[in-house]
């Protein structure tokens, strides 16, 4: 992951799933005040999950690298910041 003050980091490995041929991608961050990401033009509203910030997003093409916006709630007032996420497979994919 590239992007924002190297603070944020996504729980590692992530779950990636196909199902019907269309890549679904689970993001757990490390804090729970991401409280929504965009990609590729879609808003997805973070879940609470053991007080971490967990997003289930949906992945044309897993080759290319995904650039998505997060908007953090930590500081004083939100703010959208750009990250750069790449996969890369260990294991199967189910």
């Amino acid at each position: 992951m590239d992007g924002g003050s190297g603070k944020a980091k996504i729980q590692m490995p992530s779950i990636l799933t196909v199902t019907n041929g269309t890549y679904n991608l689970e993001l757990v961050w490390n804090s729970k005040n991401y409280d929504y990401l965009i990609y590729d033009g879609t808003k997805y509203n973070a879940a609470i999950k053991e007080g971490k910030s967990t997003f289930n997003i949906t992945v044309p093409d897993i080759a290319k690298p995904l650039k998505i916006v997060a908007d953090t709630v930590a500081m004083s007032v939100p703010h959208e910041i750009e990250y750069t996420l790449t996969i890369n497979l260990i294991g199967n994919i189910k």
